[in-house]
């Protein structure tokens, strides 16, 4: 099929794509604050927006109706699935936009490489053998990412006798695969290289498990980041670079603050399974017992405190109880009561998990308290209500040496006078450790779904 002329000179092309890239810094801009997300995700598609029409009116493109088609198919699988899920599973969608804009990058660089063939191109080799490597291993360990948290796999870390052996070889047999293709640029080494990608991904990925798995979800995303820049040298497109670059950046940068809140290296993260390091520990139920409570006594702790710190958690997201928690902080504030909310870092399953979710139900962004700004309040609240969370309140991570946690910064509930606990059950959280706070004389333990049990402590209150 006859290739269309393109429409835009290069000086248009060149400022339509310098108005996209300043739109993708602004995105991220946007969303360094709950406040400002919507706006910078809109302004972010409008880059987007302004860079796919600028790619068909100033490129030489054929078979228009194939990329139309695969557009038009692209959307009507993306645009329900974005919409219908569910806020505990939106670390699985970022997984798969990981690994489907590495693949993507993959497979570009698979196909240029055969144009790759003039004796100056021995750096467009390079590039295209960096994407094929980084891209492959992005699409295959978000696709492990992704079944560890839908649970169609074990979240524990999968370990194996001589799982770092293999892992090296395979790194080794990359390294002299990507040589090669770079030399020679041939097609079935760099299919080769792909396969080693692939294999390099699954065996990264495997050793990891517990909550430290949305922390390779963010390093995956700097992945395909770079992987994308590299894509962009090999097509000769500015905007892919400037694009790449900054999901590289951010990538980096966000998966260094997630490990500094769980207080350990990224390479200790990666590779701690193989000493026995990993977050994910054991599953089994406790027979200790705690000081039950109800949802009356429960209401009256909350209903004639003068300070209440709610602390949210994964089991808040779970229950879909973000309303009702919001409903019931609001109750309280209009008996007088001063009511914040601490969120950690790591609460959840990614960054920003617990604010989405508050924000989701109206919750005014500065009763949202990040947790260097609220750690010290705690010993001004009456009374913490822990809704759903465990490992970022578990005392383990300060007063235990060789505790998966240890080290971990965490919110300071302990110091509160009164502790208040919604859980489901005592099945320990994602560290698989016990947490002491749960069996101290100060804390009550209210059990039963949190939705439910906020509904009924909320009515109590109501009624006082």
């Amino acid at each position: 099929m006859t290739a269309l002329a393109p429409l835009l000179d290069p000086t248009w092309t060149a400022l339509l794509y310098l108005a996209a890239a300043v739109c993708f810094i602004l995105a991220l801009k946007g969303l360094s604050s709950p406040k400002h997300a919507r706006r910078g995700n809109l302004v972010g598609a409008l880059g987007a927006a302004i860079a796919l029409v600028t790619v068909f009116l100033s490129s030489r493109l054929a078979n228009i109706p194939w990329i139309l088609g695969a557009i038009a198919v692209g959307a009507a699988v993306a645009a329900p699935v974005a919409r219908r899920v569910k806020m505990t599973q939106m670390p699985q969608l970022v997984a798969l936009f990981n690994g489907v804009g590495g693949g993507a990058a993959a497979l570009v660089a698979l196909l240029e490489l055969p144009h790759a063939d003039g004796p100056g191109d021995g750096w467009v080799r390079l590039a295209i053998v960096f994407t094929l490597l980084v891209g492959a291993v992005s699409f295959a360990g978000s696709a492990v990412t992704f079944a560890k948290l839908q649970e169609l796999m074990t979240t524990r870390p999968v370990t194996f006798l001589g799982l770092p052996v293999l892992m090296g070889a395979v790194l080794l047999a990359a390294l002299v695969a990507a040589g090669a293709v770079v030399a020679t640029g041939s097609m079935p080494l760099a299919v080769v290289l792909l396969a080693l990608g692939l294999v390099a991904g699954v065996l990264l990925v495997l050793p990891v498990g517990g909550a430290d798995v949305p922390i390779v979800i963010s390093l995956l995303n700097a992945f395909t980041g770079l992987a994308v820049a590299a894509s962009g040298l090999v097509l000769g497109n500015v905007l892919l670079v400037v694009a790449g670059t900054l999901v590289g950046a951010s990538g980096t940068i966000l998966t260094r603050l997630m490990a500094a809140a769980m207080g350990r290296s990224v390479v200790h993260i990666m590779f701690g399974a193989f000493r026995g390091g990993s977050t994910a520990g054991s599953t089994a139920v406790s027979d200790r017992p705690v000081r039950s409570s109800n949802p009356e006594d429960v209401a009256v702790l909350l209903g004639y405190a003068q300070k209440v710190i709610i602390v949210p958690g994964y089991g808040l997201a779970v229950a879909q109880g973000q309303h009702t928690a919001a409903e019931l902080a609001g109750a309280l504030e209009a008996r007088g009561i001063d009511v914040e909310f601490a969120i950690h870092p790591v609460a959840g399953r990614m960054p920003g998990h617990m604010n989405v979710l508050l924000a989701e139900a109206n919750v005014p962004y500065e009763s949202l308290k990040e947790m260097s700004e609220v750690n010290g309040e705690f010993r001004q609240a009456d009374v913490a209500l822990v809704v759903g969370a465990n490992d970022v309140v578990n005392p383990a991570a300060k007063s235990t040496p060789g505790s998966p946690i240890y080290g971990m910064p965490i919110l300071e509930v302990a110091d509160a006078k009164q502790v208040v606990f919604l859980k489901r059950s005592m099945r320990p959280g994602f560290a698989g450790i016990e947490n002491e706070l749960l069996y101290d004389p100060k804390t009550a333990l209210l059990f039963g779904d949190a939705k439910d049990s906020l509904t009924k402590v909320l009515g109590a209150v109501k009624a006082l």
